[in-house]
């Protein structure tokens, strides 16, 4: 078991010890990260909390959680999630996940837990939606940190070089366990997209209206996917409008989070 951040809880989690950052108070907010770990995310994860009690747990493999043999599919990320929520006891429970975390928040959702009431998606990967010849992610596994960064922001900044060795290290293996999950076939579950018609929750698609790494017709796609989804673009953001634009996408959220709020006494 690796030791967790100072502000960070470490929980087991069907014998998997998870690293999980627990801020605010009020309903259960579940957020999964993208494929670079939860240290770009904090901030996001701080306003979020404005609106609940957000769970945002490292995915095992990532930051100081485990990564057991067994694991190294999305699958087994989305399951683990299932665990979480169980091991929580968390009730009326929004999922939401951004990026890599998009997918596996979708691949929770169309598992089913009477415990989900609401999925939010920002620019979530996961999906196909054209013909094999046709890449609709870009390959970031090809690229290096900076044309990553390139492509990922609207605006990119060059990124802070990690502090001290620890947070270096748990830069290398955010990096290492994305690679595991999304190598092969490259960021997507071929047969997602068949089985987005499971989804029974309300759900909501954000989207930055520059996101170069899966455009707006992909997120269009994703949602005409899941029955009643609403998809939304967020100006002046690229794949992290959560970051780029972190008020403008937490308002929209919050927003459709109070909206979908299942009232008391009534089952979800």
């Amino acid at each position: 078991m690796r030791s967790a951040p100072p502000e960070f809880e470490t929980i087991e989690v069907a014998g998997v010890a998870t690293e999980i950052l627990i801020r605010g108070i009020g309903r259960p907010i579940l957020y999964l990260h993208g494929g670079e770990g939860i240290e770009p995310d904090l901030a996001f994860v701080e306003t979020l909390a404005a609106f609940g009690k957000v769970y945002a747990p490292s995915h095992p493999g990532f930051g100081g959680s485990d990564l057991p043999r067994r694991f190294g599919t999305v699958d087994d990320l989305a399951y683990h999630c299932l665990d979480l929520i169980e091991a929580l006891d968390l009730r009326d429970c929004a999922v939401v996940g951004a990026s890599f975390g998009g997918w596996i928040a979708a691949e929770v959702a169309i598992k089913a837990s009477s415990r989900i009431t609401a999925l939010v998606l920002i620019d979530a990967l996961g999906i196909k939606i054209s013909g094999p010849e046709t890449r609709d992610i870009v390959d970031l596994f090809f690229l290096s940190p900076e044309e990553q960064r390139a492509v990922i922001y609207r605006d990119p900044a060059p990124a802070a070089r990690p502090g001290t060795i620890e947070a270096a290290t748990r830069i290398a293996r955010n990096r290492e366990s994305f690679s595991l999950y999304g190598w092969s076939p490259t960021l997507h579950d071929p047969k997602l997209r068949g089985r987005l018609h499971r989804v029974s929750v309300p759900a909501l698609l954000l989207w930055g209206a520059e996101d170069r790494v899966v455009k707006p017709g992909y997120g269009r796609a994703y949602a005409e996917a899941i029955p009643g989804a609403t998809f939304s673009l967020i100006a002046g953001a690229g794949h992290y409008p959560h970051i780029e634009q972190c008020e403008a996408t937490a308002g929209e959220l919050a927003r459709f989070l109070e909206a979908a709020r299942v009232p008391a006494g009534e089952d979800a």
